[in-house]
């Protein structure tokens, strides 16, 4: 046995139901779509959110809220985070391209440093933003934190 002859078990499988082929097929005429009606008609498709005329929830439902388009999101790194890297790669220089290579961020993500954790390293940083308690662990460790 090898893959060039494998095949389904025996009985596992069927035939599609051929429809449409003339009257003796026993499935000819109106093909099992029934009479007229728009679900009849060649080209038919059904609208996503249709429910057989009924009035669709979409519309049911009002609308509410707001999405503000020039929100500027960013990506929080903790200080812990930061204390991780240090201890593990030695490293006191931190940009967005050491975040990027050790996985915390993507390329086109914007960070900011949150306050979460403890930081024990003299550590200089350079991203987009800082938190007030984030800024203040740094510069107590004589650090400094840089924005881009």
């Amino acid at each position: 046995m090898d893959l060039s002859n494998l095949k389904p078990a025996k009985g596992s499988t069927k035939s599609s139901k051929r429809i449409g082929r003339g009257q003796g097929s026993g499935k000819g005429g109106t093909s099992t779509r029934g009479h007229k009606g728009a679900q009849s008609r060649s080209g038919y498709s059904r609208k996503p959110g249709f429910e057989g005329g009924q009035m669709p929830l979409v519309r049911r439902v009002p609308k509410f809220g707001f999405k503000n388009f020039n929100r500027v999101e960013y990506k929080g790194i903790n200080l812990d985070v930061l204390q991780g890297i240090f201890e593990k790669q030695n490293i006191s220089v931190i940009t967005k391209e050491v975040l990027l290579s050790n996985g915390y961020v993507s390329k086109s993500d914007r960070i900011k440093i949150l306050g979460r954790g403890e930081l024990k390293a003299k550590l200089e940083i350079t991203v987009h933003a800082f938190s007030a308690s984030a800024k203040k662990a740094i510069e107590e460790m004589g650090g400094i934190a840089n924005t881009i």
